[in-house]
């Protein structure tokens, strides 16, 4: 199937008197939508902040703890793209609210549970229901909102993933002091509770594609500009996770005098600044906004090689960084968007397995960068990774973009 064969995404069968039949933002079932992020992510990485505690409370080590995050990544990686698929014909609120009763239970749980076995299946249980809501985030976003408006929807949706971003491993961090790490997932579970009634008061309803009308996964991924698409999402995913996963270590070689908390902090306000502005351009500028951002995370890139020499331009490189990656996935989603028509979720599912690869990946070749040259070397790799990025972007994607716009 061709782009200009693809179908626009369904809106058909709206409840009466949705807001997709006006030409305003449907605020209620966005910030519904940005809460399901929030909690999607925060049980992601929440064990990052609680790890010390839970490895005691299980009477595990904590290695052995940090595996919770790689079983909801492996949950997630495996199941998106069949559970999408297998799901296509399912109406979408329902589908998104059982996704969301699930880490209410798997959440609960992992809460009173004090068996390691149960804990890890209950994760990577939890990194199935999370794959199907990274599936439909965006296409729901879509389909609630006038076409000329998706870009900021998509961008209102995420934002609570950026939320958590910044704010979830330091929250879980306090929770755990304050209620300990069973009531942190409790709060979780309670905090999925009442999102389901938020869901069922505020989202429309939609109905799934009859079997007639699925395309296979190979159509879908011949589909014009999804290949590129998903080809930039994970050169440009692999090269952040390389500087993320190990900025500690690559802070303590060039710049020992900086630290890797407040270089996150900043990262994460760089990010707020980038989704902010993102959201509010994206359905003008998607061409040049996605240029941008791959340049000016390689012009960042540049900027942490030469720090050593110059320690005081990491903070305002890490900002730079923050600016670049913030707005991303905004933009990466709302392409696939515009490319995959009706079938946007399991677009977005073989974009949510692509960005967990790309994370799974950029973990094992930086801790092989990290003992076999250095940490000095990340940069340069990823000005290498970003240089691929770049040009599928210019030569690929954007071709694409343009391509459509002229044909409408």
């Amino acid at each position: 199937m061709t782009r200009s064969q693809a179908p626009a995404i369904r809106t058909d069968d709206p409840p009466a008197g949705s807001s997709c039949q006006t030409d305003k933002l449907p605020l209620a079932g966005l910030l519904t939508l940005a809460g399901a992020a929030f909690m999607t992510l925060m049980t992601e990485i929440m064990p990052a902040g609680l790890l010390s505690s839970m490895a005691k409370g299980l009477s595990i080590s904590e290695s052995l703890t940090g595996q919770f995050i790689t079983a909801f990544a492996c949950g997630a990686l495996i199941a998106a793209i069949p559970v999408t698929a297998l799901t296509q014909g399912v109406r979408r609120r329902p589908l998104m609210l059982a996704a969301i009763a699930g880490f209410a239970v798997v959440n609960l749980i992992t809460a009173l549970s004090t068996n390691y076995v149960i804990s890890l299946m209950a994760r990577f249980a939890a990194g199935v229901f999370g794959g199907v809501v990274w599936s439909l985030l965006a296409g729901y976003a879509v389909r609630m909102t006038p076409t000329h408006l998706g870009g900021r929807a998509i961008a209102i949706s995420g934002a609570g993933a950026a939320v958590a971003l910044v704010l979830g491993v330091p929250a879980s961090t306090l929770l755990g002091r304050i209620i300990g790490w069973q009531g942190a997932f409790g709060i979780m579970s309670a905090t999925a509770v009442l999102l389901i009634v938020c869901g069922l008061a505020v989202l429309p309803d939609f109905p799934g594609q009859k079997k007639g009308e699925r395309p296979s996964l190979v159509t879908i991924v011949l589909t014009a500009g999804i290949g590129p698409a998903l080809l930039v999402v994970f050169t440009f995913v692999a090269a952040h996770s390389i500087l993320y996963v190990y900025i500690e270590p690559f802070l303590g070689s060039v710049a020992p005098s900086r630290d890797a908390g407040t270089a996150l902090l900043i990262f994460g306000l760089g990010s707020f600044v980038s989704l902010w502005c993102v959201g509010a351009t994206v359905d003008r500028w998607l061409r040049p906004l996605i240029a941008a951002s791959v340049a000016i995370f390689a012009f960042a890139a540049l900027l942490l090689g030469i720090c050593s020499a110059m320690p005081a331009i990491i903070y305002p490189a890490v900002f730079a960084w923050g600016l670049a990656f913030g707005g991303f996935a905004t933009l990466t989603q709302t392409i696939l968007a515009r490319f995959a028509g009706n079938t946007v979720d399991v677009a977005l599912s073989m974009n949510t397995t692509v960005w967990n690869c790309a994370v799974a990946a950029a973990g094992a070749a930086g801790g092989i960068l990290l003992d076999e040259i250095g940490p000095t070397s990340f940069p340069w790799v990823i000005i290498a990774m970003l240089a691929v990025s770049f040009g599928v972007v210019v030569l690929g994607v954007n071709k694409v973009l343009a391509r459509d716009a002229c044909s409408n």
